[in-house]
């Protein structure tokens, strides 16, 4: 997709973002979900795209407060990454992109495949449609955000995600100005597919960043036509288009994603290629989000004034020791 196709189309997809629990649900009202394709058999590992979403991401990073509050019930243990900024092999608050490599035996000799990893922004997203205080939500673009101004890091987002992406930064967010020993634990952050760049008609970083243009965005009908295509001819397998009832990622790989599963490393932060039901389709999720969804709405508002007062608090407290 080119530069002038690329920025109509974001003319077209528009930037609102739908708030709160439910927002997967809500009409795009004519705007286009955008979606991306990985073609696996460009992808070097040179990790060009792991930098790049770093650098660009950087100013959205949590910068925690200590000593962070003792957590009841004691089982509740902070997690901590900020003395770990540099890790980038597995996901964490501070890097929203990680590189997997799987080792396999393709017609007698070792073949890597190297699987960029983040945020598969799903179609029906669980984490949007379940999270209790409708901290994420998703864009009519199709990209899934978290707003980290509301989240209190309970992380249903990551109980409910197939893949386990949103991760978890303690010290951090709103719980620390209400009941710091009782509500949440910080705030959870995953790629949010760059919309400060999409909002000013870029691509997201990982993209243009690619030597080897492993990457493209578009149309989501577009591009899982080109995905489709691709992997015709080449003899490729396909895997999101239909996982969790469909996702706005689309990977193509040479070897069967079954293989892949079973030669990457896997575990926190580190997700599998396993086929994926729809989690929305369980009639409890369903329930979950139906009846859910006005308390999230009502949450995130409650949330939203408190944040509010917090920082309205905090101005008048700094003020008072001029």
């Amino acid at each position: 997709m080119n530069r002038r196709s690329f920025l109509k189309t974001l003319a077209l997809a528009g930037t609102l973002a739908v708030p709160g629990a439910g927002a997967a649900r809500a009409e795009t009202g004519g705007r286009v979900e955008l979606a991306t394709l990985l073609d696996l058999s460009r992808c070097v590992g040179c990790g060009e795209c792991v930098a790049a979403c770093r650098d660009a991401n950087a100013a959205k990073f949590p910068e925690p407060e200590r000593p962070f509050p003792k957590m009841y019930p004691a089982r509740v243990r902070a997690e901590d990454w900020s003395a770990r900024r540099d890790e980038d092999g597995r996901l964490t608050p501070y890097n929203w992109l990680t590189i997997q490599t799987a080792v396999v035996e393709r017609d007698g000799r070792e073949l890597e495949v190297h699987i960029p990893r983040r945020c598969m922004h799903c179609v029906n997203p669980p984490c949007a449609n379940l999270c209790p205080w409708g901290a994420a939500y998703k864009r009519a673009d199709g990209a899934v955000r978290i707003n980290d101004a509301i989240c209190l890091g309970g992380a249903k987002c990551r109980d409910v995600c197939p893949w386990g992406i949103p991760q978890r930064q303690t010290g951090v967010g709103l719980y620390l100005d209400l009941l710091p020993a009782l509500a949440g634990n910080g705030v959870m952050y995953k790629c949010d597919r760059c919309h400060q760049r999409l909002d000013a008609g870029q691509q997201p970083a990982c993209i243009e960043a690619c030597p080897m243009q492993v990457q493209s965005i578009g149309p989501r009908e577009e591009m899982a036509a080109r995905a489709r295509k691709l992997a015709a001819e080449t003899g490729g397998h396909l895997y999101g288009l239909e996982e969790n009832g469909g996702t706005n990622t689309f990977y193509v790989s040479p070897v069967p994603f079954e293989e892949l599963d079973r030669a990457v490393a896997q575990g926190p932060g580190r997700p599998h290629l396993r086929p994926v039901a729809d989690v929305m389709a369980r009639d409890e999720a369903f329930t979950a989000a139906v009846f859910g969804a006005p308390l999230a709405g009502l949450a995130a508002g409650l949330l939203t004034a408190a944040r509010g007062l917090a920082r309205s608090g905090r101005g008048a407290g700094e003020g008072g020791h001029d």
